[in-house]
């Protein structure tokens, strides 16, 4: 169940993709929590690094490992605007993310629920909690208005 420090923790993450989005990347924010401190945050640049790879989840969680010194970030939460993918699902498994908290699902890639159901199978070494639909609709809100905006040209 989602308490009112998840709520918070999204806001930032909302305010992170809204960055992204500023830039023209596609709006996705992420913060990485333990004890209630941030310790990792990001937002989608793979189009401005060049960097497949720099999706919002895995810059959170290479500025945790840098600041941590330790690739390793057990007992962390991760808020991320829109479900993950397989790439950054697997990222977190190896860091050993300990909780997930995601807003909207992401039907065409997601692999939380809407395709894979990832964090159900049964072949990881490890699990993680999921909470989702936290500010789903301010989240999904954020992607429409995005493509809209790309898809009309302004």
């Amino acid at each position: 169940m989602a308490t009112p420090r998840d709520y918070g923790f999204m806001r930032r993450a909302l305010e992170l993709a809204e960055i992204a989005a500023e830039r023209g990347e596609v709006p996705v924010g992420a913060v990485l929590v333990r004890n209630g401190q941030v310790i990792g945050e990001g937002s989608n640049r793979p189009i401005g690094n060049c960097d497949p790879s720099a999706h919002a989840e895995i810059v959170a969680l290479r500025r945790a490992a840098e600041q941590e010194q330790n690739y390793r970030l057990p007992d962390t939460t991760l808020y991320v605007t829109i479900e993950p993918c397989t790439m950054c699902f697997g990222a977190m498994v190896h860091a050993r993310v300990a909780r997930l908290v995601y807003g909207a699902s992401e039907p065409r890639a997601g692999v939380v629920e809407s395709r894979l159901q990832l964090g159900e199978a049964d072949f990881f070494n490890h699990r993680i909690a999921v909470e989702s639909g936290v500010m789903a609709d301010e989240a999904a809100a954020l992607v429409r208005e995005f493509f809209r905006a790309r898809r009309s040209g302004d």
